[in-house]
């Protein structure tokens, strides 16, 4: 394929689109959080606040779900995909980038409790086919896809700050190599996080070597048996847990659909209320359950002894519930709030005998993030970069694949309801879960 000349000049078409298409991304993040600071910081701080009172959410709230339903009724695109059918390969077309971007300016900083990755991909997609038009390319199926996928790729790498995250996610999203790919990998990860367990323990009790590739950083944590058994036993019940969270979105979708305009700013409504209730129960910051949790989870991570029992508790209930209702309402991905949820849950059970902290949110964010996106590998490579030099690899891997499959294997839920020309129509997603 390298030989044939248009396949090259495509290759280096597309990096030459990756430069405006991740400076776009770039400022689009930037501007994303510039907001969130402001509603969530600046002006509670201004008005003599050291946190945002309880009530907080409620208006921010209101103007998100009157912003998105408008958004979804009418502009090309529907502000892009409903969250809960999970992530999409391609752009959302040329003319649906405007209602993308407004729709994720109405949502992620006004307290939606998603993330921006599915905004960044439509955005990216979108983006790489109107340079292409700009500069008169030859249009084909094939470049379309082509395109398509490297300015998502390019966008996407915005958010994780990695490549090779972008990569894979876009790999695994798309479904290169099919059906066969998950029936090959999922042996070979699970596999793998066994080997490394065995080899790792039998050269630490043995004292013996068998040669490494150990260039003298310190020394990760131990892993023991206790951090393996309750990984798996925790990973079955997250999967579980976050399968019926969305499978619980897909049904606010359909209430949704019924009277876009009420029913997307009743669920907006409804989720800052459970914000409102976890700050008045817990005296913490509503913010903890409105928003991604993208910055709660850097907080929870480097000091989870702030958080007691009952906060952990509050949280998981509180933002599991104001998740649902976003992802079926509001519009952007649902990667970093099932990390953080993973996070909290391992967080909480990490006291368990013989569970250490890193291992279980280590294993909690990986159970969370397989089941949230189905793209087990995705998941793996994405939290193993989160977690840097751990030691946790293994049970990363044995808790993505446990929880990927005992979610797999629940019933779905109701197909995702679409609108066309002011009609609903309903189809089956082909993203997850299904």
């Amino acid at each position: 394929m390298l030989r044939r000349p248009e396949y090259r000049r495509a290759l280096v078409f597309c990096g030459i689109i990756g430069i405006p298409v991740s400076l776009i991304a770039f400022w689009f993040l930037v501007a994303l959080h510039e907001l969130e600071h402001v509603l969530w910081v600046t002006w509670p701080h201004d008005l003599g606040w050291n946190e945002p009172p309880w009530w907080w959410p409620f208006p921010p709230a209101l103007v998100s779900g009157v912003g998105v339903a408008l958004v979804v009724l009418r502009l090309p695109g529907r502000g892009g995909h409903i969250p809960a059918s999970g992530l999409h390969a391609g752009g959302a077309g040329k003319s649906a980038i405007p209602g993308v971007v407004l729709a994720a300016l109405a949502s992620l900083p006004l307290g939606a409790v998603l993330g921006p990755e599915a905004p960044l991909i439509a955005l990216g997609g979108g983006l790489a086919l109107v340079f292409r038009d700009l500069v008169r390319a030859p249009a084909t199926e094939a470049s379309t896809k082509l395109l398509s996928a490297s300015g998502a790729a390019a966008a996407i790498s915005a958010i994780f700050g990695n490549p090779l995250v972008a990569a894979v996610l876009l790999m695994e999203v798309a479904g290169v190599g099919g059906p066969q790919l998950f029936a090959v990998m999922l042996p070979a990860l699970l596999s793998s996080g066994i080997g490394s367990i065995i080899f790792t323990g039998f050269g630490r009790w043995t004292g013996l070597q068998t040669g490494s590739l150990d260039i003298g950083l310190p020394a990760p944590p131990v892993l023991d048996t206790g951090d393996v058994v309750w990984s798996v036993l925790m990973a079955v019940a997250i999967g579980a847990g976050i399968h019926w969270v969305l499978v619980g979105g897909r049904h606010v979708a359909v209430f949704v659909a019924a009277h876009p305009m009420r029913n997307t700013v009743l669920c907006a409504l409804g989720a800052a209320g459970f914000a409102a209730l976890d700050s008045a129960l817990t005296g913490r910051s509503p913010s903890e359950v409105a928003l991604s949790g993208q910055a709660t989870l850097s907080q929870l991570a480097s000091n989870p002894h702030a958080w007691s029992v009952g906060a952990l508790v509050a949280v998981l209930l509180c933002k599991g519930a104001a998740y649902t209702l976003c992802l079926g309402s509001l519009r952007g991905g649902p990667v970093f709030p099932a990390l953080f949820l993973g996070g909290a849950a391992g967080a909480l059970l990490a006291p368990l005998p013989g569970f250490g902290l890193v291992p279980a949110m280590a294993a909690g964010m990986a159970a969370a993030a397989a089941a949230a996106l189905r793209l087990p590998v995705s998941s793996v490579v994405l939290v193993a970069l989160l977690l840097g030099h751990t030691g946790s690899g293994p049970v990363v891997v044995l808790a993505a694949v446990v929880s990927f499959v005992t979610a797999e294997l629940m019933p779905p839920g109701p197909p995702i309801p679409e609108f066309s020309t002011g009609k609903r129509r309903a189809r089956r997603s082909e993203a997850s879960p299904s």
